[in-house]
């Protein structure tokens, strides 16, 4: 059995990214249900990319949710951006319901900059109560790379956080596109946004505060594991418990990297046990390596070349911890 936790809807029908164009150009009398889109037409968006690249690359199920770039919360007014949600997360049931054995959900919350965070409560409830989800995409920067909003150990987000462990799902982090020209939003938003997310949280007591709160950091960890070394000193320099203490059950990073170097260091720093299975296909890197011949987002092949992980090691990897973190997962029967 093989989860990939880190899937985004790269391939949405195109009448879907127009309403959110026309939404966003002021377009008056849109339908707040989105523009039709018929099954046949989600079956035709994904049979060619992600089904196909399920089948290709021996993978059972993706966690799936919005495309993280389309998010935008940067752009338009809360009630906008609360409209272009529920569309999105509404959009991703239906893909789940159509391929109930090929994916399962986790929603888009509707922030905004300077919004607080609990004002995305209700759509969190809606999406995990309602419609089955089993966590959500969280976005640290709403302002799309100004980070103008308080980080994210402050009791600005703690509402959000109490719903979150009430619920028992997790959070990816993860930010949406960038609007500052300094940070291209795959190359240099994610990663930093990774690391900064993992940096404030070291010097916190978010998960003495809340111990069962649980956050995936994306893409590896940014550029955490590299500088391990460097996160380890500055807890100790601030009196504060080592980053391993964060790997008790509260922080997990996914393997979204994309060279063999990148996941053997990966796995041989942080515990296997708080490493989660995740491609990112379709998605940010769709060409292949030209040395290898194979898709840069091909990661298992790396999981499965790795020098140190062990047949119980890459079990845990594909899919045990998935279990752990994501509650409301459901595998399909007779898996494992």
């Amino acid at each position: 059995m093989i989860i990939d936790i880190h899937g985004h809807y790269t391939t949405a029908p195109k009448q879907h990214e127009g309403w959110r164009q026309a939404q966003l150009d002021g377009a008056g009398d849109l339908n707040p249900d989105g523009n039709e889109i018929l099954d046949d037409e989600i079956r035709e968006s994904l049979e060619g990319t992600q089904l196909r690249l399920q089948r290709e690359r021996g993978t059972d199920m993706t966690i799936f949710s919005p495309r993280a770039g389309g998010m935008g919360h940067h752009l338009g007014t809360e009630a906008m951006s609360h409209a272009w949600s529920r569309l999105c997360n509404n959009l991703i049931r239906r893909v789940c319901d159509l391929y109930p054995e090929n994916f399962q959900p986790v929603c888009q919350l509707p922030q905004s900059p300077g919004v607080s965070p609990s004002n995305s409560i209700p759509e969190l409830v809606r999406c995990v109560e309602e419609m089955g989800f089993l966590g959500c995409n969280l976005n640290p920067d709403p302002s799309g790379g100004h980070w103008t909003d308080p980080p994210l150990t402050d009791p600005w987000w703690f509402e959000l956080y109490e719903k979150l462990v009430e619920l028992d799902v997790p959070a990816m982090i993860h930010v949406s596109q960038s609007c500052n020209p300094n940070f291209h939003f795959t190359g240099a938003h994610y990663i930093n946004a990774d690391t900064t997310a993992f940096m404030q949280i070291l010097k916190s007591d978010l998960f003495e505060r809340f111990p069962t709160l649980k956050f995936i950091i994306p893409h590896g960890g940014g550029a955490v594991p590299y500088h391990w070394g460097r996160y380890r000193g500055l807890a100790i320099d601030m009196g504060k418990p080592e980053p391993a203490a964060l790997m008790s059950g509260n922080l997990y990073f996914d393997t979204c990297v994309y060279h063999q170097p990148g996941i053997n260091l990966l796995t041989d720093v942080v515990p296997v046990d708080n490493v989660l299975f995740a491609s990112e296909m379709h998605g940010a890197v769709r060409c292949q390596d030209p040395d290898t011949g194979h898709f840069f987002d091909d990661t298992k092949r790396y999981i499965e070349a790795s020098p140190t992980l062990s047949a119980e090691d890459r079990e845990k990897i594909y899919w045990k911890n998935a279990t752990h973190v994501y509650k409301r997962l459901t595998l399909p029967a007779g898996a494992a």
